[in-house]
C-alpha cells in the first residue's frame, strides 16, 4: 500500500488552498503513485477572522472543498482522506472541523468531526480557542481501505490516548492524522506523540501537516510541519522537509499483526477493556 503525505501552507484565501491541495495531489499522483492520500488539519483555510471561517464554512456535501477532493479522488483513482475543512451546523453560529474520505470512485466512504477542542495558551501566551467558533463532533470512526481499517482523528486529538485505543478497539491498524500544530507545541512534542502513540497502540500512525506563517487576528502565527509516517513499532519511515511538499512511503499491511504477534499489549491490559471490573481501591 503506497501513501503520500501532503504538507500545505494554507492561508485565508480558500481559493488559493484549493488550488494548492489540486497541485500537489496530481504532484503525488504523478512522481509517487499512491493507493491513498492525506491532507493536513483546515486544508482549506488557516488564520483570519472568525467571523470569516465561519463565513467559508460549506454545507456537509456540495461544497468547494467537498467538490475538489471527490473530483480529484476519482479522476486520478486514487483514496483522498481530506484532512479537513470547515462544515456548516445548521442552525448554529459555529462549524465542525470535518474530514471526509473518499473512495478511488469518488464516493464519500467516512465522516469525522473533530472530538477534542484546542483551547490552550501556548508558552508565549497565544491563546487559542478552537471552541469558539468549532462544534465538536460526537462518534470514534474507522473505515474500510480495500481490507485495511483506517480510524480518524485530527491534530488536537492526538493528546487522548484513549481514542486511539478506541479506534484500534474497533479494528484500525492504520490511523491517520491531520493536523496544524503549531511551533511551539510541535517542536516539543509533535513527533514524540506520533512515535508514543504508535507504539501503545502497534498501528501505522500516518500525520499530514500545515507549515509555515499565517495571519489572524493582526498577529503572524507559525505552523511546524514536519509530516511524519511512524510504523507499528514506532520508527519514523518517512519525514517530509522544511516546507510545502510531498512525502510517501509504503506500508506493510502485515505488520500490525506481526507486532501485536510478538508483544501481545492489547491482550495484556487490565484497564479499559469492555470487560474490565477492576476495582481499584483508594490508599
Amino acid at each position: 500500500m503506497k501513501i503520500s503525505l501532503i504538507q500545505m501552507n494554507s492561508i485565508s484565501d480558500k481559493e488559493a488552498n484549493l488550488a494548492q491541495a489540486k497541485k500537489l495531489i496530481e504532484r503525488a499522483v504523478a512522481e509517487e503513485r499512491p493507493d491513498w492520500v492525506l491532507l493536513p488539519e483546515v486544508f482549506d483555510w488557516m488564520g483570519g477572522s472568525s467571523p470569516e471561517k465561519l463565513a467559508i464554512a460549506e454545507a456537509a456535501t456540495g461544497g468547494p472543498a467537498y467538490e475538489t477532493l471527490r473530483a480529484l479522488a476519482r479522476n486520478n483513482r486514487i483514496w483522498v482522506h481530506g484532512g479537513s475543512f470547515f462544515e456548516r451546523v445548521p442552525g448554529e453560529n459555529r462549524a465542525y472541523n470535518t474530514t471526509v474520505v473518499f473512495d478511488r470512485e469518488g464516493r464519500e466512504v467516512a465522516r469525522y468531526r473533530k472530538l477534542h477542542m484546542f483551547d490552550i495558551t501556548a508558552p508565549d501566551g497565544t491563546q487559542y480557542r478552537e471552541s469558539a467558533t468549532m462544534k465538536p463532533g460526537e462518534a470514534v470512526i474507522t473505515y474500510d481501505c480495500e481490507g485495511v481499517t483506517v480510524g480518524c482523528t485530527i491534530c488536537y486529538d492526538l493528546r487522548f490516548g484513549e481514542l486511539f485505543r478506541a479506534l484500534v478497539d474497533r479494528g484500525a491498524t492504520i490511523i491517520a492524522v491531520p493536523a496544524a500544530f503549531t511551533l511551539q507545541t510541535g517542536k516539543d512534542h509533535w513527533e514524540v506523540l506520533l512515535r508514543a502513540r504508535a507504539i501503545e497502540t502497534q498501528t501505522y500512525v500516518l500525520a499530514a501537516a500545515q507549515t509555515g506563517a499565517y495571519e489572524t487576528k493582526g498577529k503572524t502565527l507559525h505552523n511546524y510541519g514536519h509530516s511524519l509516517a511512524v510504523d507499528p513499532w514506532g520508527h519514523v519511515i518517512a519525514r517530509a522537509s522544511d516546507g510545502v511538499g510531498i512525502v510517501s512511503t509504503r506500508l506493510d499491511p502485515a505488520l500490525p499483526a506481526a507486532v501485536r504477534d510478538r508483544m501481545p499489549v492489547a491482550q495484556h491490559r487490565r484497564l479499559g477493556r469492555p470487560t474490565d471490573h477492576m476495582a481499584i481501591a483508594a490508599e
